[in-house]
């Protein structure tokens, strides 16, 4: 996660959005983590994250029993936190 970003204001800002439970948020939010450090980065030193792989991935971890439009609201909640902060942002 990156240091511009309060993770207990990104955690209440995506509950608020999908009223997910925080711990539930937060173990979403390490996967993805995993996710995107073990994705590799492309010639500009990015990594482009595919959001439907992104998904399957979080929901195959065996300590996430949420369903698939949960964790989806999650990690887009997130990504408008992170817009809005403007840390991050869609490539075309």
């Amino acid at each position: 996660m990156s240091e511009n970003v309060n993770e207990q204001e990104l955690v209440q800002y995506i509950a608020g959005e999908t009223k997910a439970d925080a711990a539930a948020i937060k173990l979403v939010l390490k996967h993805e983590q995993t996710f995107i450090n073990n994705s590799k980065e492309n010639a500009k030193g990015e990594v482009e994250v595919d959001s439907d792989e992104l998904v399957d991935y979080v929901l195959s971890r065996p300590d996430i029993k949420l369903d698939e439009l949960t964790v989806e609201s999650i990690l887009e909640a997130e990504m408008d936190f992170l817009m809005e902060k403007g840390v991050a942002g869609y490539e075309d």
